[in-house]
């Protein structure tokens, strides 16, 4: 099934699915409810015409499920997972799997034009999505995975590391650029949003240039706790960023703090 350069044929319903069964090994009413999901709820995402390209591959089963004929819905990627998890009905994150798998599978079948053609009618926080389909190489830590990596470097319990990562997410949402906050929401699982949207909705359009102490103080105070536990949890868990995001996100995030944030990566 997969795309040859001058192909145009439609691709046969049953490789289609067969071939997302193989990946994501999955069963196949559980293949074809997350095809289903996915595609009907971005064919809700896609403008007008948005998806005619991508269209062209596809089996003609699935075609009416992408099919976008109406004004499209400017969602942001939870929204987008809350009606694939809804549809499906799954959890959220198991939802997240589903339709990243999905993107897979689109990559899969049709030519990386129409890839892109998909991706530019989308925003960016959609991209571990689009990664998907244009194969690169965008992992996505699970949630539970970031806090237990928080709790160990900060030496908190569970509950105490959720809460931690919750306040310095919505703090650095507060602090840095829209825009750079929305490509964070793209690389996190997503538990791990909501806090981000938080201090997005009550930031500024451009980035508040927050010495480093004052972060670490507005982190103490969202939780009742001593600057210098509020600075140890800001370090757990700007370190812990580094390790779930690609490379080229966290020198994005970086690039919206001042310079002395740096010294978060080198403390003991």
């Amino acid at each position: 099934m997969p795309y040859e350069p001058g192909e145009e044929r439609a691709v046969d319903y049953e490789e289609f699915i067969d071939t997302l069964k193989q990946y994501a090994d999955l069963g196949t009413e559980e293949a074809e409810r997350a095809v289903r999901a996915t595609l009907e709820t971005l064919g809700e995402r896609l403008p007008y015409g948005g998806s005619g390209n991508v269209l062209q591959r596809l089996p003609a089963r699935v075609k009416p499920w992408i099919h976008a004929g109406r004004d499209p819905g400017s969602f942001d990627v939870d929204e987008f997972l809350r009606r694939v998890a809804e549809r499906e009905e799954v959890d959220v994150e198991v939802a997240a799997r589903h339709a990243r798998e999905v993107f897979w599978l689109l990559g899969e079948a049709v030519e990386p034009e129409a890839v892109a053609d998909m991706a530019a009618c989308l925003p960016e926080d959609f991209d571990s999505l689009i990664a998907e389909a244009q194969r690169r190489d965008v992992q996505i830590m699970p949630a539970e995975e970031f806090l237990v990596r928080v709790a160990s470097r900060a030496d908190l319990d569970a509950a105490a590391a959720h809460r931690a990562t919750e306040a310095v997410l919505e703090t650095l949402a507060e602090c840095v650029a829209a825009g750079r906050a929305e490509n964070l929401i793209g690389e996190l699982a997503v538990p791990l949003h909501e806090p981000l949207k938080r201090g997005r909705a009550a930031g500024l359009p451009t980035s508040e240039w927050m010495p480093l102490d004052g972060f670490a103080s507005r982190v103490a105070e969202r939780q009742g706790v001593q600057p210098d536990e509020g600075r140890r949890q800001v370090q757990a868990v700007f370190t812990t960023l580094r390790e779930a995001i690609t490379e080229k996100g966290f020198l994005d995030v970086m690039l919206g703090l001042p310079e002395e944030y740096r010294t978060l990566l080198t403390e003991s």
